[in-house]
Order: structure tokens, then sequence, then C-alpha cells
């Protein structure tokens, strides 16, 4: 063979996981299916008694049973990964995210006007989709009773999402987003909680390099100018996680008083650990979450999980995502979608649509109303698109 041969072979053989793969684009959009899917099911079970550990799980099996369901057959003799991206997370009122509570440790259960965020992810093979969800929990059958403060923070988010989605595109800078988001928020007289980032998305990589701040750092605030996001340039074929939680107070949500059950492996650290507990469990996770988040209550040794884990964390093995929480009057919203930068446009795959209960009279700025009645025809022309070609479908049959 000639060094051209070669050459030619192993660009064949190299394998495409972005989006310019068809298959990489499908194995996206189906994930995203099972995210809506599971947080569907999960509105439903949203009633006043249930328990959050219950949701949890609720949500987990969800995504587990429909994943297994897909890319059944082995490839190269190995069964393709897939299921849960982030752990189902159920945080209530003051609560921002990252609540998954061990069985031990359950909180009371839901009560009727709590304000819930769900918060989950799913891969398949590597390929992740996310979305997070604000809904208050019902009385009855009727719609929650909505005040205007929470009315406008969850318009606000929602709305910021949206915009967030439309400005992210091929060409664009981060800086552009974070300047659009910032708009939004002024406008309703809430605020961007401050440490929630966007993130680019790449196969078994939740977090990448690429971030979007909600909120430039505040001049005079050192701690915040420490955390400045560097700016970069978005990319055709590049996979984002829109994240978006907003407050009616300050934006600066603290880490909650809960355990921390949250944890990512840091694959850069190593280090030889003296606790047995503290072996065992990063065994475990280097088995099971080489690359990905999950929940402590995911272990069937809860003792030896809680006793392991501060010695990982300690020497950089495991990164915590605590529990955040803004103060317990103030009201919190967070949404989250997928989007995909494709050659036709960004493309937004997971999340749902803004319940209903949630309004506000706040009258937006020309341009931001531009933005989101184009987000809205393309939504429709979308829906229309669908309804078309299932009805083909049904004729055909």
């Amino acid at each position: 063979m000639s060094d051209e041969e070669e050459i030619h072979s192993n660009a064949e053989e190299e394998e495409i996981t972005d989006l310019s793969s068809s298959d990489v684009c499908t194995k996206y959009q189906e994930a995203a299916k099972i995210v809506n899917l599971a947080l569907q099911g999960l509105i439903l079970q949203c009633v006043p008694g249930a328990k959050i550990i219950d949701l949890c799980q609720f949500g987990t099996t969800v995504i587990e049973t429909q994943a297994a369901k897909l890319y059944t057959k082995k490839v190269e003799g190995a069964a393709v990964e897939k299921g849960v991206a982030f752990p189902v997370c159920v945080s209530v009122n003051e609560i921002v995210c990252n609540h998954s509570p061990l069985p031990t440790e359950e909180l009371p259960p839901i009560k009727a006007g709590d304000i819930v965020k769900i918060d989950l992810g799913c891969h398949i093979d590597g390929y992740i989709a996310v979305a997070a969800h604000t809904l208050v929990v019902p009385d009855s059958d009727a719609s929650p009773a909505v005040d205007s403060k929470l009315g406008n923070v969850a318009v606000a988010a929602y709305n910021a999402m949206l915009v967030a989605s439309a400005h992210i595109k091929a060409g664009s800078k981060n800086t552009e987003v974070t300047a659009a988001v910032e708009k939004v928020a002024k406008t309703y007289g809430v605020s961007p909680i401050s440490s929630v980032r966007m993130h680019q998305m790449k196969r078994f990589v939740i977090d990448g390099v690429k971030e979007v701040a909600l909120k430039e750092p505040n001049p005079d605030d050192q701690d915040e100018l420490e955390e400045k996001v560097p700016e970069c340039e978005f990319e055709q074929y590049e996979v984002y996680a829109i994240d978006v939680a907003m407050s009616t107070g300050e934006g600066k949500a603290r880490p909650a008083d809960l355990r921390t059950t949250v944890f990512k492996r840091n694959v850069e650290s190593n280090y030889k650990l003296k606790m047995k507990a503290s072996r065992q469990l990063l065994s475990e996770v280097d088995k099971k979450y080489p690359t990905l988040p999950f929940t402590l209550s995911h272990f069937e040794d809860e003792r030896t999980a809680k006793m392991g884990v501060n010695e990982c964390v300690g020497h950089g093995l495991l990164i915590p995502y605590p529990s955040l929480a803004e103060k317990v009057d103030e009201k919190v919203a967070h949404f989250k979608c997928t989007v995909l930068l494709l050659p036709s446009g960004t493309s937004r795959v997971s999340g749902l649509d803004l319940p209903e209960y949630f309004k506000s009279d706040v009258k937006v700025d020309e341009e931001t109303a531009a933005v989101l009645k184009e987000i809205e025809e393309a939504a429709e022309r979308k829906a229309r698109r669908a309804a078309k070609k299932k009805a083909a479908k049904k004729k055909k049959k």
C-alpha cells in the first residue's frame, strides 16, 4: 500500500464524532426525545405528597428504560453505551439546582404551590441531550395560582433561553449571548444566577471548554472577575446546553445546607487513596461513570459512598456539583435546552414549552420581541411539517 493509500485508509477509519455525521445527529436527537419524555412524565408525577427521591428514581427509570430500547446491536463486539448523562435533580423553591437526595436523607414531600425545578440528561453512545424545566405543584386539576413576581422570573428565564438559542450560531461570540440574556433579565427586573453557565457538549463531555456566562462580572467584585468566562466563537457542527436560571433576588446563589450528592470524575487527576471506602468508591466510579456526572444515590452501598467521597474530592479526583440556593423568600426559575449548530441553522432539540400559567405583563423591547416572534413562527412551521408528515404516514398505512 502506498503512503497516499495508507493516509486515505486511516482517514476512513477515523470516527466522525460531530454533527457532520448524520448518525451522530440522530443520536443527539434520540437522546433529546428521551429527555423530553422523562420531563413530561415527571411533570405529571409532581403532585402534593410526592417524595423527591421517588421523582428522581422515576425520571432515572424512564431514561434508562427508553435508552435501552435503542441501538441494541453491538458495535465491534461491544454494546453501545447509553443512559443517564446527568442525574435527575429535583430542586424545590429557593433551591436552584443539583438536588438529588440520598434515600436516607429525604426532605419533606412536595406540596401545592411549591416551585419545582427538574434537571436531567440522557446520552446515546456518549452524545448528550440535557434539559431543565420549572413548574408549580398544582392543588387540584386547576392551573396553579402564580403571582406577578414568579410570573416575571419564569417568563424571563424561559425567554432568555429562547433568545440565547437564537444568538448561538456559527460566527457569533459568547459575549453577544451574555449581553442578550442580561438584556432580557433587566427588562423583567430579575437577576441571572451568576454561577450558572451554558456549556459546549461533545461526546462523553457534558461541560466543554467553550462557555457562556449569564451575566458580565461586576468590575467591583474580585470573586466575579476571577471567574470571568474567556471570549469564544461558535462554530458549525457544535452542540450546546442552553442553561438559564434567574432569581427575583441578587442572583448570587450559594451552596445550600444540603449534602452534595452529584459529582463527576476528574479524568485529569490521579492519587493513591488511603481509605478502603475511598478506593472502593473510585473503582466503582471509574467502572460505571468514568466521564459523566453521577449521584451517590445510584450506589448500592450508601454508607461506603458517603465515607469515601470526601477523600476523593479532597484530592481532586471528583468534582462536586453542590446544590445551590437563593434567599428563602426569593423566587427562582430554571430552564435548559440542547441546541445543535447545523448548516441549516441552530436547531433546539430538547426542552419543553413554558407552562401557560406563567404570565407577565412586562413589555419587551422591539429587538427581543422580533427574535421571540421569529422563534415562535419557526416552531409553528416545524409543527405543521410534523403534522403533515404524520398524516402522510397514516394515509400510506
